[in-house]
């Protein structure tokens, strides 16, 4: 099936799903059941989610990331994760070595709040170790200016693989998500300085997501966000993936609606095979910017084919750091996570989220 024809045949969910909120919005606030976030279902045939955490208490010495014992912690969850005893062919089990694997990060807080360099450096390192070639492993987010000042453009010259940047690359004209909901293009959409009915009501998804890969491992930060409670998986993938984003981004309810729509596109939700939420340090303020004063230390590295099951638990921390450091809970619209659950993207309810924590020992 060609990817224009997969996108047709995921639309008719989205319109039905968009529908619904459309007639809860026009009923009467009393007649529209207020479910809790994460309220567990009574349905007892609902999916469950898998959930590997690896806590090395050595994991960190002064706020930065030990290599080999990041190494260590990965190789043991993704062997725990898929069931193989070899770490090569825990990774083959989800790429082959004729796949491009796109790494998708988040740059912009920097090195020491963003995902850190020396966990993308260990998936890299076992990619390598698997079969996949140089030339097929991308590690990329939104802009190329974060990359380079996160310091992961000295992975091209270490490893040989590519560093890149979504808005860099260009969008393609042909794959894209629609709404009502207007924007007004930047400089950097490809729909800037165009005029006539429908323009800015697209969000193009970018070259290098569409053109260059076929396979997606998301690698985020346990950082919170102000009104989606994590810059996690979803918000990662969604954001750093397509064009016109700015009209999401004014309140939690518009981006409780775009972004699991936006990951639900086959060209991007399809491709992703691992998520990995980097939890050696806990940023529970601050959003975007790297703030290590109201940070703690977890040495925790959390593995899961569910995305949403990530952004839930990683939500569930970031109340709990903020309830220890004495800073009262942002009270945002979290809708965005059971809407992932609506269009099957993953599981939101914490019932049905299964975590197996493991400890790596420290080398006598």
């Amino acid at each position: 099936m060609s990817r224009n024809a997969q996108l047709k045949a995921r639309t008719p969910r989205l319109v039905i799903y968009g529908a619904g909120l459309v007639l809860a919005l026009l009923l009467p606030r009393s007649t529209v059941a207020q479910t809790p976030l994460f309220t567990p279902t009574p349905d007892k045939r609902a999916p469950t989610a898998r959930v590997v955490v690896v806590e090395d208490p050595g994991a960190t010495e002064e706020l930065l990331a030990v290599p080999d014992r990041i190494q260590a912690m990965v190789a043991r969850a993704m062997t725990n994760l898929t069931g193989k005893a070899l770490v090569a062919d825990a990774w083959r089990s989800l790429v082959s070595t004729q796949d491009v694997v796109g790494i998708k990060i988040f740059s912009e807080p920097g090195p020491n709040s963003g995902t850190r360099p020396v966990v993308v450096a260990a998936v890299v390192q076992d990619l390598l170790a698997a079969g996949v070639p140089p030339n097929h492993i991308i590690v990329w987010d939104r802009r190329n200016i974060d990359l380079r000042m996160a310091g992961f453009c000295d992975m091209e010259q270490r490893y040989g693989i590519r560093v890149m940047g979504s808005s860099d690359a260009g969008y393609d004209e042909k794959t894209f998500y629609e709404t009502a909901l207007l924007g007004n293009p930047i400089w950097t959409d490809l729909e800037f300085g165009r005029k006539g009915p429908g323009i800015g009501r697209k969000s193009y998804v970018s070259k290098l997501v569409v053109k260059e890969m076929t396979k997606i491992i998301n690698i985020t930060p346990l950082m919170h966000h102000n009104l989606v409670g994590v810059s996690g998986n979803l918000y990662g993938l969604a954001m750093g993936s397509v064009d016109n984003t700015t009209r999401f981004q004014t309140d939690a309810d518009t981006m409780g609606r775009s972004i699991p729509e936006i990951y639900a596109l086959p060209i991007l939700g399809d491709r992703v095979v691992l998520n990995i939420v980097d939890a050696l340090i806990c940023q529970y303020e601050g959003q975007d910017r790297g703030l290590l004063h109201y940070s703690s230390v977890l040495n925790e590295l959390r593995f899961s084919r569910d995305p949403v099951a990530l952004d839930v638990l990683s939500i569930q921390e970031i109340d709990r750091q903020r309830q220890l450091a004495g800073i009262l809970n942002v009270k945002t619209n979290l809708d965005l996570y059971p809407n992932a659950s609506l269009l099957e993207i993953g599981v939101s309810n914490p019932k049905h989220i299964q975590i197996d924590k493991l400890t790596v020992k420290p080398p006598l």
